[in-house]
């Protein structure tokens, strides 16, 4: 049998994307709409999809749909439920971003926690070149070393997080649904309390969203820093726009936000202060691990006409 394969959003995966091995016809478009998306998957059985979304409009008309290719880790854009009712196997991208986001996290980390921005910024302002001493020290630089990394989830990319951070000689401090050995356990309110830097690595679910809002950022240290490389919905916005502000927290780094791209008039977007940075969801993006990402998409789509699929979700 040929299978007939379409990826939706070609141009979200700066990769080489080989051919799968198997029988197939291949149609690639750079972006869809969801709209496009029902007219382009018609006749297809396998959907490649990052961020286009598969409702459960969609896929009740799209009868010859047999997988659901996730070319990322989140799936909240598949509607899971619907696809297993109507036997669409959906499958995602695991464990390919090992280095990337770890790596992005605490470049994150660093550059708050020494407040480059803040430097950077003076010395574009001639703050240096007018001193009278050999050096600046107007703002806080808080090392790494003594103090405590508290991680919100602990899969995959939190345990290697954890592993750079005890590089670093940070303790580190988890808030799991399970207990890790090893590692001190602690339940949220404790861990936002007694951490220096708060890293968040959990999933989107209806239980986790919006999880830190301003009660729970109010217990954090006003020295301390929030990270948040995850989900943006993990975070309530304005929340913590109003708590930069207001100096409850020392920073955030944040590499996500709950509606992407976002909105001209989104509160942390245009929240411009030395203290908080902004990347556009682009941790993941290393060449490398979207290579990575690419070899294990073509792998998953293999794996599933062998009839042993890999990753399956729901």
């Amino acid at each position: 049998m040929t299978e007939r394969i379409v990826f939706l959003d070609r141009a979200s995966l700066v990769a080489d994307v080989r051919r799968p091995s198997f029988a197939h016809t291949w149609d690639e478009h750079d972006a869809s709409t969801a709209a496009e998306a029902i007219e382009r998957l018609r006749g297809a059985t396998i959907a490649i999809t990052n961020k286009v979304p598969l409702r459960a409009d969609a896929l009740a008309r799209l009868p010859d749909l047999k997988l659901i290719a996730v070319a990322a880790t989140g799936t909240d854009i598949v509607d899971l439920a619907a696809a297993r009712e109507r036997g669409v196997v959906v499958c995602n991208i695991r464990d390919y971003a090992h280095a990337a986001v770890p790596e992005h996290t605490f470049a994150l980390i660093l550059a708050l926690r020494r407040n480059l921005l803040a430097y950077r910024a003076d010395v574009a302002a001639g703050a240096w070149q007018r001193s009278p001493r050999f050096c600046l020290f107007d703002h806080p630089i808080r090392d790494l070393h003594g103090s405590r990394l508290g991680l919100v989830g602990y899969g995959a990319l939190g345990r290697q997080v954890a592993h750079i951070g005890r590089a670093f000689g940070m303790e580190i401090a988890v808030h799991t649904r399970t207990p890790v050995d090893g590692v001190i356990n602690l339940d949220l309110d404790e861990l936002l309390a007694t951490s220096d830097v708060v890293s968040l690595h959990a999933p989107l679910t209806p239980a986790t969203r919006n999880l830190i809002g301003a009660a729970q950022l109010a217990r954090m240290q006003p020295t301390a820093l929030l990270i948040n490389t995850a989900r943006g919905g993990l975070v309530d916005e304005a929340a913590l726009a109003d708590a930069l502000q207001a100096g409850v927290i020392a920073g955030a780094g944040f590499d996500v936000l709950t509606t992407e791209p976002p909105a001209p008039d989104n509160a942390l977007l245009n929240l411009h202060l030395p203290n908080f940075i902004l990347t556009p969801h682009n941790a993941w993006a290393s060449r490398e691990a979207m290579q990575g990402l690419a070899d294990q998409l073509i792998d998953n789509l293999e794996a599933f006409v062998r009839g042993t699929p890999n990753n399956v979700v729901g």
